[in-house]
Formats: C-alpha cells, structure tokens, sequence
C-alpha cells in the first residue's frame, strides 16, 4: 500500500512505521479469507451486512497477515462483528471496547487493532473511553455505526436519537439533545476523523483505507440502518434524488460544493464567523472554501460537523473531516520505556513481588 504522508516530527510515528510493525501476508489473500465460518445472526436487511461484506473485502488490501489483525466490541448489535471475522478478536465489555484495544495497541506493536462499536456502546456507558482514546492518540481504528437507536434491547432512544423520538423508553418523545459524533471526537482532539454511510460501497471502502493508513487512532463514524427499530433514518442520504441535495462529499484540496451541478457551495460568514450554504454564483464562487483535511487547527473541521440538521441531516458531510499528524502514544511509551531501560537496565518482575518491602495497613 502506497503511503500517502510523511513522518511527522520525532517519535510521531509515520505511516510507513505505524504499517510495517504489523508482519505481512505471505501469500496473496482475498475477501474469503477472512470470512469465518460463524452463521451471520442479523435481522435480514440490516445495514451491519454492507459495513461487514465491505470490510471483509478490504482486509486483503492491507496485505498484513490475518493474524495479526485484531477486531475488539463492546456490546450491541455491531458488537456481534468480530464473530465474522477471520482474524483473532474480541467480544468485550459494555462499553470498555476501546480501553482494552489501548492495551492490546500499546503492548503488541505489531498488531493492527480495530474496534467496533456502535452509538449506544460508544457515546453512553463507554463515553468516558473513547474520548481518552482520541486524545491519547492510540494507534486504533475506530469503527462507530450510528443507528440511533438501541437496537440489540429493542428499540429505546440512544445518544445519538433526534429529540422528540418516539421510543419504548421515551413514549413521549426524547429530551435528550444529541450527540454528534464528529463533533464530539474532533473536539476530543481527534487526529483523523471522517464519516460515511453503509450503502456507500464505494464511498465507505475509501475511508477504510484512509483510516488504516493514518497513524495513531481514527474514528470513522458510519450511518447504518436498522430497519427494524429506525427504519430510514438515513433515507434522505440514500435517496438518490434527494440525496444530491443533502449529501456534502468532503475531499482534500477542493472546494466544497455539492447539489445538482454543483450548484451549492459552503462558505464561511463574515460576521459569524459560522461556515454556511449559498448558491454558487459569479459573487460567491471565490469564497466558496477549500477542503483542507490536514489543517493543523480543528476549527474548520467542526464548523463543517456541526452543517448536518439532526432532525432533517439536510447538508450532511461525509468523507475526511480531519486528518493530521500528532505523537502517537504507542510510539511514545515504546520510547519512554526504551529509555528507562537504557539507563536502568530490564526491571526483575520476580524479585519486585518477593522483595523486602512491605506497607502495614493500619484500619
């Protein structure tokens, strides 16, 4: 795979680092070959069959060895994913999904760790470890499907659910305001962030694979239907007719227009400094912004999260928000820990618990 960045600054780690401590394939491997042999237990029609099939025929494109790829969940309908995977994995904790793959990231280097989680599990109970995730910059990939809904219990309201949704749990309507999950990780300090939709095929494969380039931890949130308990909820972006209106398609270095012809564009206002849609016209055309994905100041990259409507998603973006260099945690603590053993010499794990040392616990 070809790498598409630079090292950054000293002990950042680069692409080509963060990939080549992963051994490769030793031989060429396609999309059955990580295809386990577990019966696939979703309801039919559910957006998590596009988002596995997708990935599962991605995974060959790595070129790494499926035993050293790791798949780590929480709790949820998506958390059934590595299941299916024929790669080693993990059906973890409510929640915790992104605490445990820190651990696993951080002491085997040569392991390419994902987790997948969903809006639910992600956002409520395990809110706490993924915003310490993001900021530490673990070298993860983040896999977050956003239904919103609870659909593994059967329909309740979730972080992510619009207020005023009608559930088993909200009768009569959410109050909840919800989360946005781009805006929550860029705030988070997110070095790589993007959002696609599940019947994207084509759309959902590119940000894999730029989330599997990018060093440190990238959070890809993905639109899926549940068409049971939140049947389309997304419509509006699948819908090809209207989707051409509402879909924002955010790619690195060009302008940022959209609608029928292009017809559309965002700009930033000159009194609020917010970013806003306008009809592209001879008087607009120059202030119509430029993508910039690797901008170092997250600024711009929140005020495009924030365009999408939560009760309509009308100017929605989907693609790359934020893809930048910063220390990768990983490669510090490798560093840090390199170092004290230079100048300490290999701690004896043995003689630590039979030392002489003791602590009287006075109750």
């Amino acid at each position: 795979m070809a790498d598409t960045k630079t090292a950054g600054p000293e002990g950042t780690g680069s692409t080509i680092e963060a990939l080549s401590l992963v051994p490769k394939a030793e031989a060429q491997q396609s999309m059955k070959d990580f295809k386990s042999d577990q019966e696939v237990r979703w309801c039919p029609g559910c957006g998590d069959y596009a988002v596995l099939a997708a990935v599962q025929s991605f995974m060959p494109q790595l070129g790494l060895a499926k035993e050293n790829i790791v798949f780590v969940s929480g709790i949820g309908c998506s958390s059934r994913f590595p299941y299916y995977m024929n790669t080693y994995g993990m059906h973890s904790i409510h929640g915790r999904a992104p605490a445990i793959a820190t651990g696993l990231a951080s002491s085997r280097r040569d392991l390419s760790v994902w987790v997948v989680t969903g809006d639910g599990d992600a956002l409520s109970i395990g809110g706490n470890h993924l915003i310490h995730a993001l900021r530490r910059n673990v070298n993860l990939k983040i896999l977050l499907f956003n239904n919103r809904i609870y659909g593994l219990t059967k329909g309740q309201y979730s972080p992510t659910s619009e207020v005023g949704k009608i559930t088993k749990s909200t009768p009569m309507g959410s109050l909840d305001a919800p989360f946005n999950p781009v805006s929550l990780a860029i705030g988070a300090e997110a070095s790589f962030v993007a959002r696609t939709v599940d019947s994207d095929r084509k759309h959902l494969t590119s940000v894999l694979r730029e989330a599997a380039e990018h060093p440190g931890t990238a959070l890809v949130e993905i639109y899926q239907n549940c068409n049971i308990f939140n049947d389309g909820a997304f419509e509006v972006l699948k819908d090809k007719q209207q989707a051409e209106e509402a879909v924002i398609r955010l790619e690195h270095g060009q302008p940022i227009r959209f609608g029928a012809d292009s017809s559309k564009g965002v700009v930033r206002d000159a009194v609020t400094g917010d970013l806003k849609v306008v009809a592209v016209t001879p008087e607009t055309e120059g202030d119509i912004l430029v993508h910039d994905a690797h901008s170092t100041s997250p600024t711009t990259a929140f005020a495009l999260s924030r365009l999408a409507d939560p009760d309509t998603l009308h100017h929605t973006p989907i693609g790359v928000f934020r893809d930048v260099e910063r220390p990768v945690y990983d490669t510090l603590m490798a560093d840090q820990l390199d170092s004290a053993i230079e100048q300490n010499g290999k701690g004896d794990l043995a003689a630590l618990l039979a030392g002489g040392d003791t602590w009287t616990v006075v109750g």
